[in-house]
This record gives C-alpha cells, structure tokens and sequence, in this order.
C-alpha cells in the first residue's frame, strides 16, 4: 500500500472534538478534507499526523493548541467606542463580525463584553486556546508528482 508523504494531496473525513467532547467540526454528511501534506493549508498538529498513513487508516489525533490556533492573545482584544457602533449592528455577546483594519484587510471578531460605554471585541480564532482532537479516516491518496 501507499503510504502519504509531504507533497501528496489527501482526502480524509474527520472530527474535530474539544476536551470536554463537543464536536466542534465535522466532514460527516459532506465531501472529505482535501488539502496538500505540509503545504500549510491546515493546522500543524494535524498535518504533522498524516505522513505515513494509508488509505483506509483511522486514527485519533490530539493537538495541543501550540500546534492548532495557538494560545489566546490578549493583544488581539480591542476596546471601541459604543457610539461608533451602528445601532443595527447585533451586539449580543458571542455575536461574529467583520472589521476592517487601517490595511483594508478584513478581520472576524467575536463580541465578547458590551457596556453602556464601550464594546470589547476579540480578533482571536474561536478555538485559541484549545487543545483539540481529531478522529481522521485517510480516504485518498494523491501522490506528488
């Protein structure tokens, strides 16, 4: 049998749990994974897991968060001015939005505090923080040229 190698493109179905056990992804019900070993596309501590692998190979991966989004930065929690804030714009907490940075670039951001004064919003990736697990199912193997 092949085994994955980095370069070779893969297919695998997964899911994605917290420590507690939430299931917080899943290709179940969709087409599988598909990306480039080693190419970056997808978090390290996953990626690192597939080399050596072969078709019809499962496996149960944990990822510390060093290796997933990595830890939660206080630097990427920004304060604003409540009245800068359009009145349609939902600010429930846990609420996802889109900011603009000074670069034109666009940032999601969760809120995450909200007082009469100002909004406290986070740029981190929802899963900062979190050691994670994965059970993957290698289901294609497309070796590099």
């Amino acid at each position: 049998m092949t085994q994955v190698k980095p370069g070779d493109t893969v297919h695998i179905h997964y899911t994605g749990t917290l420590r507690d056990g939430t299931t917080f992804d899943s290709s179940e019900g969709r087409d599988p994974l598909q990306f480039e070993v080693g190419s970056g596309q997808i978090i390290p501590g996953l990626d690192k897991a597939i080399p050596g692998m072969e078709v019809g190979d499962k496996k149960t991966v944990n990822v510390p968060c060093d290796e997933a989004y990595g830890p939660v930065d206080p630097q990427m929690r920004q304060a604003v001015p409540r009245e800068g804030i359009p009145d349609d714009i939902p600010l429930d907490l846990g609420t996802r939005l889109q900011m603009q940075t000074q670069q034109g670039q666009v940032t999601p951001v969760t809120v995450v505090e909200v007082t009469d004064e100002q909004v406290t919003l986070d740029a981190n990736h929802p899963l900062a923080g979190q050691d994670l697990t994965f059970a993957i199912e290698l289901v294609h193997i497309a070796e590099a040229a």
